[in-house]
């Protein structure tokens, strides 16, 4: 019978991230008894892999890599599967010298040419050496390197198989550590390189300011490996921390969101983070549902980050498992990017999530987040999750669009500097001169404004929505049009396109309803809901269930979506002329 690997470390003294490098880190955590385990759809056991193991094997096959004679920091692309050998290759790579390149795994069977399409532009962009993966996989991979002469690609059992005609040689402090590809990198993908001082002060910084971790902590993910928050939030961190974590695949949880819940009660597992999605799908998996046997009140830190922060979301959550122990100020807003490796801010542990409620016709006009007068009118208000303070050692500026400072309450470009920042885009340095100043600081792309030291994240810049000279934002419309009946979180995507120099407002909307009278009203109440939410009117777009596009995080990817409309993958109905007109398969 297999058995997970202990909690807590009886013989060895806890260290949170105090290394100079990854290897130190792991060298150390080997001295224990903590690692990572792995579990199934079913939520059974599968590999237990301590530390101790994980360091043996990484050698073993780094010996192997380091025979291939490849050149130091040459890029090894490592499908990043929710399994031991994940792992194992990263860090074999780590001992070797050479760069480890997360990459992600198709999402569905009908995606096979989007996804070669994707990975052939993420081995090309990294200039790879050779590809990892399972035996599974393998030919895939095959398919989309076919391209790039003298790539070498094999399974995990093909390179494990290789002789080892070399002597280790460790990636040192003052070098790269791997390269990182953000969630939404398409046709031009952007390697964000991070270094060894990075990733270590990161770790430092999240285990000791955010979480404030301690020994007895058990962490559990079924965030994707090859995503900055499954990455370093739930590999790299808790391995430079000694704390052992539970995995279930991504897919997985999907399937089954509830085992996310039922193996942190079994495994009193205290640290667990996500997107608000996945808080939300677990709440209504559970509507008339037996969770008697959940035991939640271990879980003391339930993060949340990756995307807008949802408060209506937050508070389902806690109602609904609050008679399970699961505890409202266990909670903790973070903001973050993988530009900067990983955090940024963090809220306070132990203390009841804050949120901001601000008038809404004054947020659209001036870009002022004036505090509501009436904090119980929903349609004329809008609320904001604070994502707390920078972490030590950083700064957080939000500015205009003259790159000047602004005032608190007022929204701009948010700015950050600090040494867990890349070094910059791996083989782009004009990408790297227009996102890093020459004094550091990195626009983040992101629009929020301050409050006495608070981070506030209203949205991503490419996202706003300006008609008449009024911001809207599409999350606002898009959670609006969520709750209309029939329809589920991420059933829509707001976004807008210029016509005759006009700009427009485009709401696709997937949808299961079949009768044409059922979908005329579904568009009538878009249209109303929008409306008052918004004020302007909107062009609606009925489509399949499963037709808007995400990125590999699991977010929305508006820019996708956008481009669908734009490329006529959508039929347009336009509600006030064409109100029966749709485009549901």
């Amino acid at each position: 019978m297999r058995q997970k690997t202990q909690t807590v470390n009886p013989d060895l003294a806890f260290n949170p991230a105090h290394f100079a490098s990854l290897v130190e880190g792991l060298e150390y955590a080997a001295r224990g008894q903590t690692g990572f385990n792995f579990y199934s759809v079913r939520g059974e056991l599968n590999h237990a892999l301590p530390y101790s193991e994980l360091s043996e094997r990484a050698k073993h096959i780094g010996a192997r890599l380091s025979g291939l004679g490849l050149p130091r920091h040459s890029r090894i692309a490592v499908l990043a599967e929710t399994i031991p050998e994940f792992s194992i290759f990263f860090f074999a790579c780590q001992f070797a010298g050479l760069l480890p390149v997360p990459v992600p795994l198709p999402v569905s069977l009908g995606g096979k040419a989007s996804y070669i399409n994707r990975l052939k532009g993420l081995v090309a962009a990294a200039n790879v050496s050779a590809v990892v993966s399972s035996e599974d996989l393998v030919e895939l991979v095959r398919e989309a390197v076919t391209d790039l002469p003298g790539c070498i690609v094999g399974s995990h059992n093909d390179f494990a198989s290789l002789e080892a005609t070399a002597d280790l040689s460790p990636l040192q402090p003052d070098e790269p550590a791997y390269i990182q590809y953000s969630s939404g990198s398409t046709s031009k993908p952007k390697g964000i390189v991070i270094s060894q001082r990075a990733i270590t002060h990161n770790a430092r910084g999240i285990l000791n300011s955010g979480l404030e971790a301690k020994s007895g902590d058990r962490a559990f993910s079924w965030l994707p490996l090859y995503h900055d928050m499954g990455l370093v939030g739930f590999c790299l961190t808790p391995l430079l921390s000694q704390i052992t974590t539970d995995y279930m695949a991504t897919a997985d949880f999907a399937r089954r969101p509830l085992n996310w819940l039922r193996l942190i009660s079994e495994n009193k597992g205290t640290i667990a983070f996500s997107p608000s999605f996945g808080f939300d799908l677990c709440t209504r998996r559970a509507a008339n549902r037996d969770t008697e046997e959940f035991d939640l009140s271990s879980w003391r830190i339930a993060g949340i980050g990756g995307d807008m922060i949802r408060a209506d979301v937050l508070d389902r959550f806690a109602d609904r498992f609050g008679a399970n122990g699961f505890k409202r100020k266990a909670f903790l807003p973070s903001y973050g990017l993988a530009e900067s490796t990983l955090a940024v801010s963090f809220a306070r542990v132990d203390e009841t999530f804050k949120t901001d409620r601000v008038d809404l016709k004054e947020f659209s006009r001036t870009g002022h987040a004036t505090p509501a007068k009436q904090i119980d009118d929903a349609l004329n208000t809008r609320q904001f999750v604070f994502c707390g303070t920078n972490l030590p050692g950083h700064e957080i500026s939000v500015r205009d669009e003259d790159g000047a400072p602004i005032e608190d309450r007022v929204v701009g470009h948010v700015f950050i500097r600090g040494p867990s920042l890349t070094d910059g885009f791996f083989d782009n340095p004009a990408m790297t001169q227009r996102t890093i100043s020459e004094d550091g600081w990195l626009d983040t792309g992101d629009l929020g404004y301050m409050v006495d030291g608070n981070l506030v994240v209203t949205g991503r810049s490419k996202d706003l929505i300006i008609i008449n000279g009024r911001n809207i934002w599409p999350q606002d419309i898009e959670w609006a049009v969520e709750r209309l009946p029939g329809l589920r979180g991420g059933d829509a995507a707001a976004f807008s396109v210029e016509d005759q120099s006009t700009e427009n407002v485009v709401v696709v909307v997937q949808c299961r309803l079949r009768g044409t009278e059922e979908r005329a009203a579904l568009m009538h109440d878009v249209g109303a809901t929008v409306r008052a939410v918004a004020g302007v009117d909107c062009l609606t777009v009925l489509a399949k269930p499963g037709s808007l596009p995400m990125t590999s995080s699991g977010k929305l990817s508006r820019a996708a979506s956008k481009k669908q409309y734009l490329d006529g993958e959508y039929a347009v109905v336009d509600p006030v002329r064409e109100p029966i007109r749709v485009a549901v398969g």
